[in-house]
């Protein structure tokens, strides 16, 4: 338990690692972790939920701009700690930062490396139909996550996860193998295992990519909208009274009929993909809260052979 140990992380996944590091009894010297933004109606400066809760535990926060300034690096050397646990701190970390632990920096990555290297490993593995994901502690380099795995654990997918459900399942998934690897790293039991096999990028969610195309098989834009759920969500424009509406779509099943792309099929948003259908059945229309297809349906119809825009 005599590790020092910086922690470096930004959003709520992060929270759970910090916390059962903590709870494990292992020393926390300094919390990294984004500066604050500007959020909600108000746009009044939020701190991150990391930042939050390592003030209510009372651990220094740092909130540097970026590592790339040599007094910030300066700093971290100065602490001489053992290891950084980084978890979605959501900065590139230069070669000194890297070396500035002893033991270098070590991050939790929410794929199964190669596959998914990147940004969103969590949405994209849903968008391409994956079965299964993991949650990996691996050693971090120069390179965007191409250090060697340390400790892995295999998470499946199920066939009505969302991103926001599997975001949850896999930071506490995560959360419990800190201290796994820490007494690993304590007592030197630390292997480190080549990453094997061609990597796949998880490239940052483009916003041209949340709108559905009604001309790919229902199965994708199943995908696409459990991989966007509950943000930024997928979206389409359905017909009202007054024209198009943008509607956000966060739940929709395949059915195994067919028609022209676009058009809806029946009175319940049935609407006939390239491959098959998809049924719409959670819906967010602009301002308001996500509701059922059959609530939506109440106030705004949406009539058999209407073509979506």
């Amino acid at each position: 338990m005599s590790l020092r140990i910086v922690f470096m992380g930004t959003p709520e996944f992060a929270v759970a690692s910090l916390s059962e590091i903590l709870a494990s009894g292992y020393d926390v010297v300094r919390v990294y972790t984004q500066p604050p933004q500007r959020a909600g109606r108000g746009k009044q400066m939020r701190k991150s939920p990391v930042h939050q809760f390592a003030e209510i535990m009372g651990i220094p926060v740092h909130t540097p701009e970026s590592f790339r300034k040599p007094r910030v690096i300066n700093d971290l050397e100065a602490l001489e700690a053992d290891v950084a646990c980084v978890v979605a701190y959501g900065q590139i970390l230069p070669q000194r930062a890297l070396d500035a632990p002893r033991d270098g920096c070590l991050n939790l990555h929410g794929s199964l490396l190669p596959r998914w290297r990147g940004a969103a490993p969590v949405q994209r593995a849903i968008m391409a139909g994956d079965k299964q994901t993991a949650a990996q502690i691996m050693q971090m380099e120069k390179g965007l996550d191409t250090g060697p795995i340390l400790l892995s654990e295999i998470v499946d997918i199920y066939d009505d996860d969302t991103a926001g459900s599997l975001f949850d399942r896999l930071s506490h998934i995560g959360a419990s193998l800190w201290p796994r690897a820490l007494a690993a790293l304590g007592r030197g039991g630390l292997v480190p295992t080549a990453q094997t096999g061609d990597p796949t990028y998880a490239h940052k969610i483009d916003k041209a990519e949340a709108r559905l195309d009604w001309t790919k098989p229902a199965h994708e834009l199943e995908c696409l909208i459990r991989g966007l759920s509950p943000f930024p969500g997928a979206w389409c424009e359905l017909p009202t009274r007054k024209g198009f509406e943008r509607v956000k779509i966060h739940l929709g099943v395949v059915e195994d009929c067919s028609g022209e792309s676009g058009m809806v099929l029946d009175d319940g948003l049935l609407i006939a993909c390239g491959e098959k259908s998809l049924r719409l059945l959670s819906l967010q229309p602009a301002g308001k809260g996500v509701m059922s297809a059959e609530d939506y349906l109440r106030g705004r119809p949406c009539a058999t052979g209407e073509r979506l825009s």
